[in-house]
């Protein structure tokens, strides 16, 4: 079940948007007073002061008694896009992170069958494999499968690929923790990641798309009743 953001999240995303976006705000610089503040964003001061101490846990705002509400001296955003939802791993709706997977690792998997170096292949079956015997003796396999999914990610030779494995990491990461008590999933990573290293090695760019794509909707189709239990919980 997708969780909504709430009305506090959603108003701490529009004073981000004020310092990152807009550019209202600097480091250091004293926010408009919480009547103000409130009235432009039209919440309560309630809401407000829940938006505002979300942003203070996150090291963007700090409150001085009788003073009034500062962006943090230190503050330093890494990007224009820098949202709540950015820095809240728990916030991030973990279809959304496959979705974007969907639209990123097939064509990773199409350039790393392409460029990839007999080395590199060599590093992703030998992942792949010890993935596999984690598998089979029932071990965690979260860190070897984000190394698996990170060797083709090197293999492309993209330079901005890197930008994108950390979301991919956080997919990984959050499906095999939802999925621990659906072992027809596991078995689905097992046949597809040899389905997938036989297109890599055989420099079958369209197969290794079309294997990596049939991998993450796998994943995803045995991710509803997982992430839909996770939802009521």
């Amino acid at each position: 079940m997708k969780r909504d953001q709430s009305l506090a999240e959603r108003t701490a995303d529009d004073i981000l948007s004020m310092l990152n976006i807009e550019k209202r705000f600097s480091a250091g610089d004293r926010l408009p007073s919480e009547n103000e503040l409130a009235s432009e964003l039209k919440v309560s001061r309630t809401t407000l002061r829940e938006a505002v101490r979300l942003l203070a846990a996150h090291q963007i705002l700090v409150t001085e008694r009788g003073r009034g509400t500062f962006v943090r001296e230190d503050f330093h955003p890494s990007d224009s896009k820098l949202t709540l939802k950015s820095m809240s791993p728990e916030l991030i709706d973990v279809r959304d992170l496959f979705e974007m997977r969907l639209i990123f690792e097939p064509e990773a998997a199409y350039y790393a069958a392409q460029r990839a170096t007999d080395a590199e292949l060599e590093r992703i079956r030998r992942y792949a494999e010890q993935e596999e015997a984690m598998i089979a003796r029932g071990e965690d396999q979260t860190e070897i499968e984000m190394a698996f999914h990170n060797s083709i990610a090197t293999a492309t030779h993209n330079s901005f690929i890197g930008e994108l494995v950390p979301l991919i990491y956080r997919s990984i990461d959050r499906a095999l923790k939802l999925t621990d008590d659906y072992p027809g999933i596991i078995q689905n990573v097992v046949e597809d990641n040899r389905l997938l290293i036989e297109f890599l090695t055989r420099r079958n760019a369209e197969g290794a798309r079309s294997a990596m794509r049939i991998h993450i909707i796998h994943a995803m189709d045995g991710l509803k009743p997982a992430a839909e239990e996770e939802g009521e919980r």
